[in-house]
């Protein structure tokens, strides 16, 4: 038989199942499954297509395709599939009956290659997954991976609840793979253990969504980027911080339907919607006579005993004798899955006889003591206890050393941390060896890089051993410094990072610098080294987005100064972050100027040439934001002429860019084109990006800008070219304030070019990804560019005030970069409702206001619309021929050919209305023979028409 859906070379996985379909095989955990030939035609149809409703007719066709069955025999055939499958049992569900319609596979489906690997899956609309490697074989946890995948799939929302040690993370990794395929690879696994502080969870998952966290509390931006996602999200290890997770969890569940959570936790979040599943021990041999080798190998602790035993280089015959002793060893430790590792990693010193024997001293002992704790805690505590007690003293040292770090680490961290005048490299090295083989420190692949871990409870075990306060501070100053150095040489790196697995290694490393500014700051810390620190990881907070973060940690040190301490690099390093962070979080206040400034101050005095660019950069910004675009051309300058002594290709891009805005602003076109395409040179390639100056990408700023700058010019197409490119690098680069920047430009050209789809497109975009990232004045801006389009569209009225909303919160934050632009918005809105007489006293406002701030780049425009809004009410033509003139006289010294074409189109027009068709030809004919592109715009289209009709 022949099915479509499914190749012959395909292999499914499902459960503790197997399918092979070219093979006609199904097995279930390695075995052989009895299965008569229609019966795996059934499950062949029915699991190419998960999910989906196979009516029987068609189920019928497919399995006898060239005979005419009755439907008796579809059913005796499904009733011993669902037999052989164990459907039903335990829980599980693999086949669901729709009455009247047909059948569904239920079970989450993988597909495998002909290798019998699994193939990685890579999910190209999620670049933030994941997801950590899962063990080869994970040792009796098939059916809790089954059982969990379908309550997950059930219910949205599943807590995995179980004793330290019994491998909640591990199933929870494995029900990860088993679902991956249905989430299309979208799986993001937030490992909490890496967290101490409970302000910082839902910062930590949004981080790593690549969200920017602009506020304290990033829950509602977190929730509205998850709305309409449909994404599998692992929390790990919670129990420490379940105050803050469960809410969290329970506002992503009732909030974004698509979302689904499994959590690991030793004790239930407690909140409505949570479904707990108790994660048992592995089951282990009871103790009865009659028991053999074969007997005690179907067990999973003994399976997993042998399995690590012999990983750990044991030789290990197991016959009856062995396999009693291993019985009794599993059944003493309940089953549980760290505490059996570490005692399989002993076999290979000590033997199974005095492995055993020791055991059982350790633990007859400990449980002599008080026993209020639940048994299986009791046993990991004992296994912890004996585990410990059989290490060296060296080795002993280096592990209460190595529990300072927060998940994972490197070797080189390890080395220069824990290496100190009593313990050399070599020695360090040796030991951490040895913890390795012992199965007291863990280690995965990331990347090229083995990391190393050391597990929650073995680290919080450790951390109770009471050590010298000295030595412990020593460690810690170790420890900040280590991180300090390694923020100074690849810090820099974080914007070129595009993966969740590229990124998974950074998360690592700034949960350890969390950790050491914590330390240095609170009582007992050393603030001098909490201030080289804070330095160092500002920059990186800043490109991460993390500005309540920047803002916090850089405050801290900045108050952390002694007076000797005051204006140096440090604080001039700070107070830039500081401002930097301020900016964007509360936008043009005083309290970041103020910072940005001081900055600037010290750099000047004391900094070099490549700092003054860094800080000028930013309070060029600043006073774009804030409508000074006067004071903003001055900084630019400034940072230009600085940034020309020196040969760095990203201070060279930072200052030609924001020049060119800067110029492009005031209307200067052609000195702003050659700025903004000498930014675009690509010029020596680099690591460091404007993002850890700005805060956003430069480059891609100034290739936004120079499309605005090319439609003005004259060039509708090669300005729509720009500002789709932009939008698509700033999309590549997933940086969100990048692409909330370029998206407001690029929409800009579009509105000019008339092409609304285009426009529509784009401001849903900028509205849907600044409200997911709490960018308010980005979402002002976009809602009033939608009420734009409601103009246009007809909707004046609405579109009137909405643009009134938005400009008047904008005007709270305070953010007047687009003041003017929005402004001629609401002008055209306003004449489209019949309130000329409001439309002219706003652009007389407006031009006040143009004329003290410098945007005089909408000069021209302003002028022609006062005219034209002049001849709309009947007023004198006169006076606005005068108002069309002078806008026409300032298009063309501004050599702004858009604003000539829409100038000379109302200037003929009221020509024509004069009869006088022979001059408002002669006016408009050479306007319009300077566009050879964009033919199709609205405003040559219009000016096309128009010379028609004089002809």
């Amino acid at each position: 038989m022949t099915t479509t859906g499914i190749q012959a070379k395909d292999r499914l996985s499902f459960g503790p199942f197997h399918l092979a379909a070219g093979e006609r095989l199904l097995t279930r955990e390695g075995a052989p499954v009895e299965l008569g030939s229609r019966a795996l035609d059934i499950l062949v149809v029915l699991t190419a297509a998960p999910n989906e409703v196979v009516s029987k007719k068609e189920l019928m066709s497919r399995v006898w395709p060239d005979i005419v069955v009755e439907e008796g025999s579809l059913r005796f055939h499904m009733t011993g599939l669902r037999k052989a499958l164990g459907d039903g049992k335990g829980g599980a569900r693999y086949i669901t009956t729709l009455p009247g319609r047909g059948y569904c596979f239920v079970a989450p489906v993988s597909r495998l290659n002909s290798s019998r690997d699994e193939v990685p899956f890579i999910a190209a609309g999620f670049p933030h997954a994941n997801l950590p490697n899962r063990l080869s074989r994970v040792v009796g946890r098939a059916e809790d991976v089954l059982k969990l995948s379908v309550q997950l799939n059930a219910s949205r929302f599943v807590t995995i609840v179980g004793a330290g040690g019994v491998g909640k993370t591990t199933v929870a990794i494995a029900v990860g793979h088993h679902l991956i395929e249905a989430f299309s690879g979208a799986v993001l696994f937030v490992d909490l253990g890496m967290i101490g502080d409970p302000g910082l969870v839902t910062t930590a998952v949004a981080s790593m969504l690549g969200l920017t966290v602009q506020t304290e509390d990033a829950t509602p931006n977190l929730i509205a980027y998850l709305r309409n996602k449909r994404i599998l999200l692992i929390l790990d290890t919670c129990e420490h911080l379940v105050d803050a997770v469960a809410p969290l969890a329970s506002s992503i569940v009732d909030a974004a339907s698509q979302v689904y959570i499994l959590a690991t936790s030793r004790e239930a979040l407690r909140v409505q919607g949570e479904h707990i599943y108790r994660l048992d021990a592995l089951a282990f041999p009871p103790d009865e006579p009659g028991l053999t080798a074969a007997i005690v190998q179907t067990f999973p602790a003994t399976q997993l005993f042998v399995e690590r035993a012999v990983a750990g280089g044991a030789r290990l015959d197991v016959g009856d004798a062995e396999a009693l002793v291993i019985a009794s060893i599993c059944r003493k430790l309940d089953g549980v899955a760290l505490s059996i590792e570490l005692a399989a990693r002993r076999v290979e010193s000590y033997g199974l006889q005095q492995t055993a024997a020791l055991l059982d001293q350790r633990l007859t002992l400990l449980w002599l003591g008080s026993r209020t704790a639940p048994p299986r805690q009791q046993t990991l505590q004992a296994t912890l206890d004996w585990s410990f007690g059989l290490l060296t003293d060296l080795e002993r040292v280096v592990l209460r050393r190595l529990a300072v770090f927060v998940g994972h680490f490197t070797l080189d961290a390890a080395l220069e941390v824990v290496t100190s005048a009593t313990l050399d490299r070599s020695t360090v090295l040796g030991a951490m060896d040895s913890l390795v083989a012992k199965s007291i420190v863990a280690t995965r692949p990331v990347g090229a890089m083995m990391r190393y871990r050391l597990l929650d409870t073995t680290r919080a075990y450790v951390l109770d051993i009471r050590t010298d306060d000295a030595e412990a501070a020593d460690l810690a100053v170790r420890h900040a410094a280590y991180y300090r150095r390694w923020l100074e040489q690849t810090g820099i790196e974080w914007p070129s990072l595009a993966t969740g697995e590229e990124r998974a290694p950074h998360f690592a490393a700034i949960n350890n610098v969390r950790a050491a500014l914590e330390w240095c700051f609170d009582d007992g810390g050393n603030a001098d080294i909490g201030v080289g620190l804070a330095t160092a990881v500002a920059p990186v907070f800043l490109a991460m987005s993390l500005l309540p973060e920047c803002h916090r940690w850089s405050e801290r040190a900045i108050l952390a100064f002694d007076d000797a301490a005051r204006g140096g690099l440090d604080e001039m390093h700070l107070q830039a972050a500081l401002g930097v962070s301020f900016m964007f979080m509360r936008g043009g206040r005083d309290r970041a100027r103020v910072a940005l400034e001081r900055s600037l101050a010290i750099a000047e005095e004391r900094g070099d040439p490549l700092d003054r660019v860094r800080l000028l950069g930013p309070l060029n910004m600043f006073h774009l934001r804030t409508g000074n675009f006067a004071t903003a051309l001055e900084f630019a300058r400034r940072c230009s002429a600085t940034a020309a002594t020196l040969d760095d290709s990203v201070a060279s891009a930072l200052a030609h860019s924001i020049l060119g805005i800067s110029l492009h602003l005031r209307g200067d076109l052609a000195e702003a084109r050659a700025e903004l395409e000498a930014a675009l040179d690509r010029g020596p390639r680099s690591q460091r990006t404007t993002t850890i100056y700005l805060g956003f990408e430069g480059k891609i700023l100034a290739r936004a800008i120079l499309a605005r700058n090319l439609w003005l010019q004259g060039h509708p197409d090669q300005a729509m070219a720009h500002a789709r490119q932009a939008v698509e690098e700033a999309a590549a680069m997933d940086h969100s304030l990048t692409l909330a920047i370029a998206l407001i430009w690029a929409i800009s050209v579009f509105l000019w070019t008339g092409d609304l789809k285009s426009a529509e497109a784009y401001i849903d975009m900028l509205i849907a990804r600044a409200e997911s990232h709490s960018m308010t004045p980005y979402l002002l801006v976009g809602r009033g560019f939608k009420s734009e389009v409601a103009i246009r569209h007809g909707d004046a009225k609405s579109g009137v005030e909405g643009l009134r909303t938005s400009l008047q919160k904008l005007h709270e934050a305070p953010y007047e970069l687009l003041t003017t632009p929005l402004n001629l918005s609401l002008v055209g809105g306003l004449s489209a409702i019949g309130q000329v007489d409001e439309a002219i006293a706003l652009i007389d406002e407006a031009r006040g206001q143009v004329e003290k701030n410098g945007d005089q780049l909408y000069l021209p425009e302003l002028l022609r619309m006062k005219g034209s809004l002049l001849l709309q009410s009947e007023r004198n033509r006169d006076e606005a021929a005068a108002y069309l003139m002078q806008a026409l006289e300032l298009s063309r010294s501004q050599r702004a050919r858009a604003w000539e074409l829409r100038t000379a189109i109302d200037m003929a027009t009221l020509m024509a209305r004069r009869r006088e068709a022979d001059s408002a030809r002669e006016l408009l004919q050479p306007v319009v023979e300077h566009f050879v592109e964009g033919l199709d715009t609205a405003d040559v289209k219009a000016a096309e028409h128009l010379l028609a009709t004089l002809r």
